[in-house]
């Protein structure tokens, strides 16, 4: 049995940020990836850029192709972790092979969540979208003839229609909820960014779900009908806690962490979507499944393992994201006083609590909305800033000088 000095299970963002944390600090100590991808780290909101055709395969790389081999990083892809037994320092791959660790992470990431669905095993072509694998599976599907059916208005089901509105001649979305994006917009802002998804030819059914499949039908719980040739499931995803908590972890909603990455179990740390973080905005313990966050947890949980100190401690909520030229980005939570500002095209809520930026929403206003993003992560009490002026725009000239010199390194 061979035993590294550094054993990171997953090969994504997190796991890209843990090898380069533990190489600011140690640049000797052996780093093995086990990643049950076939690919090297890329960039999974690239998946629907790739299928509208603004980026290819080699762009997708979160990191140039010798990554791995300038940070003497052994990989071993295509391979699955079945077990972790914390007593004896192993990993157990399926197979039976072990390979021993001095200090663990856990990357593991998520996987879609397919709620039970009447009917759907009669569905032939049927698709997720949350990996590379699953982007050009669907790429083979489509066809300007095939008509689509979307279950789940998020943010995933969302992208996956950007990518493939041109390239099919029909496309249906369902979801429960009464809006879509319903986790990051609110009634105002999801219906403007509707307006813009109708526009290029997408059917919502929004407060319905699907009662039964046939093999080409959906049949709602409202008793509509729709049909289609391909199905798309995203519905949620679930966090793959498993091979921690079955070693005895703590595991909540997500692996629980402190906030150096640290599990419950000696010597093992967690990053990414399989982890929690600490809401600075919601004061609650929550998986932020965000690439920015998977990249800081995975970092700080990367220096630590090699015993530098790095924490992460000013995590929020964070998106910005795009369809069809429509820019949203929002942060934080949605609790406080809310100041509006809305014009036919544009939307924007500022949320104030406790003195201080809580959470935003912006359509269609990206213009230096780091500013926004600032002063909610560093908690700047808005009273030392000139809050009206902000409210209008974030503009410079509405904080103090040397507020503006910190800033201006970071924004």
């Amino acid at each position: 049995m061979k035993k590294y000095q550094y054993v990171i299970i997953g090969g994504s963002i997190a796991a890209v940020a843990a090898i380069e944390g533990i190489r600011s600090v140690d640049g000797a100590g052996s780093i093995l990836v086990i990643g049950e991808e076939n690919h090297i780290a890329y960039g999974r909101p690239l998946i629907s850029y790739y299928l509208l055709g603004e980026t290819d395969l080699p762009r997708m790389d979160y990191r140039p192709a010798d990554f791995y081999e300038k940070n003497k990083v052994e990989c071993m892809l295509g391979v699955r972790a079945a077990a972790v037994h914390p007593e004896e320092k192993t990993v157990e791959l399926v197979g039976g092979e072990k390979v021993g660790y001095e200090k663990l992470l856990a990357a593991t990431g998520s996987r879609p969540f397919e709620p039970p669905m009447s009917g759907i095993e009669r569905v032939k072509e049927r698709f997720s979208f949350m990996t590379m694998d699953d982007m050009l599976a669907l790429e083979r599907a489509l066809s300007p003839e095939k008509r689509v059916l979307i279950v789940g208005a998020g943010l995933i089901g969302l992208k996956c229609f950007e990518g493939i509105a041109a390239r099919v001649k029909h496309t249906a979305i369902v979801d429960l909820a009464p809006r879509i994006l319903p986790s990051i917009l609110d009634e105002t802002g999801a219906k403007m960014v509707q307006r813009v998804l109708e526009a290029h030819n997408a059917a919502f059914y929004l407060a319905d779900s699907v009662a039964h499949f046939d093999e080409h039908k959906a049949t709602l719980k409202s008793g509509r009908e729709v049909e289609f040739d391909i199905l798309v499931t995203a519905v949620g995803v679930r966090p793959n806690v498993e091979l921690i908590k079955e070693a005895g972890g703590e595991v909540s909603r997500g692996i629980a962490v402190d906030e150096g990455g640290r599990t419950t179990l000696p010597d093992i740390f967690a990053a990414g979507d399989c982890a929690e973080s600490f809401d600075i905005t919601s004061g609650t313990k929550k998986i932020l499944a965000l690439l920015p966050n998977a990249y800081f947890q995975g970092h700080a949980a990367g220096v630590n393992m090699a015993g530098g100190e790095e924490t992460l401690t000013n995590a929020a909520p964070f998106n910005s994201i795009g369809f069809f030229g429509t820019h949203v980005m929002t942060a934080g939570c949605y609790e406080g006083e809310a100041h509006i500002d809305k014009t036919q095209n544009t939307y924007k809520v500022l949320f104030v609590k406790d003195g201080v930026l809580n959470g935003f929403i912006l359509v269609n206003l990206p213009e230096r909305a780091g500013i926004y993003t600032m002063l909610l992560r560093k908690r700047i009490p808005l009273e030392e800033t000139d809050f009206k002026a902000l409210e209008a725009a974030p503009k410079w000239s509405a904080l103090p000088k040397e507020m503006r010199r910190d800033f201006a390194r970071e924004v």
